[in-house]
């Protein structure tokens, strides 16, 4: 039955236009590595995705405890502030306070060879931005930051 349907799917999602959200346009990687730096230094959402996904993944190999990164959006007002709460709060937490409501999405800290993903409501981008994403391991936001948006 798959080998009927894919092909008639195909074509019918070929056919809706450029205008059709695709699903791969709700969803972005995003790559850390032990020199302390994101592949991307921004991120734009596409105005049609009612959810988005990002998927962090680290492609060195040095273990979370020394070269941990995880993904983090906040309004760009807010990322300081975050930062220093989180401080505190120890690589068990993801050196994120506990709570945090000004944390709007975010991904466990992980090592070398690992990912780890989240998917959030794309309403969060809509009100009170601009909105960065950075990474909450002490010293690293001084390199793994970046912005995110949404796209007109």
């Amino acid at each position: 039955m798959n080998r009927l349907w894919k092909p008639l799917a195909l074509a019918l999602l070929a056919g809706a236009g450029a205008h059709a959200a695709w699903a791969a346009d709700c969803a972005t990687e995003i790559d850390g590595n032990d020199a302390m730096q994101y592949n991307k230094s921004s991120i734009s959402v596409p105005a049609s995705c009612t959810k988005f996904t990002v998927t962090l993944r680290h492609t060195g190999k040095l273990p979370k405890a020394s070269m941990g990164h995880d993904w983090v959006m906040t309004k760009t007002a807010d990322m300081q502030a975050v930062l220093a709460d989180g401080a505190s709060a120890g690589l068990d937490k993801d050196y994120l306070k506990p709570g945090d409501t000004r944390v709007l999405a975010h991904t466990k800290i992980i090592g070398g060879g690992e990912s780890d993903s989240v998917t959030f409501a794309t309403s969060l981008l809509k009100s009170g931005g601009p909105f960065s994403y950075f990474c909450s391991f002490p010293g690293h936001v001084a390199l793994m930051k970046g912005t995110i948006a949404l796209s007109k």
